[in-house]
């Protein structure tokens, strides 16, 4: 009896066999089709340039001027680039060509097929006030001329005061923001009101 036992575990092991190893090359099969898949939406690096340097300008007057230490060119149906070790923008005014403002993030995408710039972590942005802007998170739209954050935001204005908001949204110049939710901190001085 035992002996009709384990003849039947060899015969199951043997018609069983077959089909594992059926169920394991369609599995890497599949396993390849998604690694394909994944690779394509990845994209794959077409050349990393370092030291970048990047003025441009229209009418021979300069607009503005990037510097990146490393700057990675993804190759996919939309490329983009990537600064991943940092990245500054200087604008500079048409009229006088002196700086309008900055801005300076550890890292940079630049979508040029959109004209989106999009700045992520430490970002601060300057205005020729010298008012600060500072986020996670902060998206240029160079062909609205629209600068927008979506996380918080704060800002220092030339007095010292301070005001924080949820959202952000201005012109490119950082001149006419506009703050959700927005709270802060005010200086008032006391002798002026004397």
């Amino acid at each position: 009896m035992m002996y009709t036992w384990v003849k039947n575990i060899k015969d199951l092991c043997l018609w069983l066999l077959p089909l594992f190893v059926l169920l394991i090359t369609s599995c890497e099969n599949d396993l390849n089709k998604v690694k394909e898949i994944s690779s394509n939406e990845v994209g794959t690096i077409v050349e990393p340039t370092t030291g970048v340097d990047i003025i441009m300008s229209d009418s021979a007057r300069v607009q503005l001027h990037l510097t990146a230490p490393l700057l990675l060119t993804y190759q996919t149906k939309k490329p983009y680039r990537v600064a991943p070790k940092g990245i500054k923008i200087i604008f500079y005014d048409k009229q006088t060509q002196k700086e309008s403002g900055n801005i300076i993030a550890d890292t940079g995408i630049l979508r040029e097929d959109q004209k989106l710039y999009e700045f992520h972590k430490n970002v601060v942005a300057t205005n020729a006030k010298g008012e600060t802007y500072k986020s996670d998170e902060l998206f240029w739209n160079a062909a609205t001329k629209k600068v927008y954050s979506h996380k918080i935001v704060e800002v220092t204005m030339n007095g010292g005061n301070v005001m924080n908001g949820d959202d952000f949204e201005s012109d490119d110049k950082f001149l006419h923001p506009t703050l959700r939710n927005s709270k802060g901190v005010f200086h008032v001085d006391e002798n002026a009101t004397q």
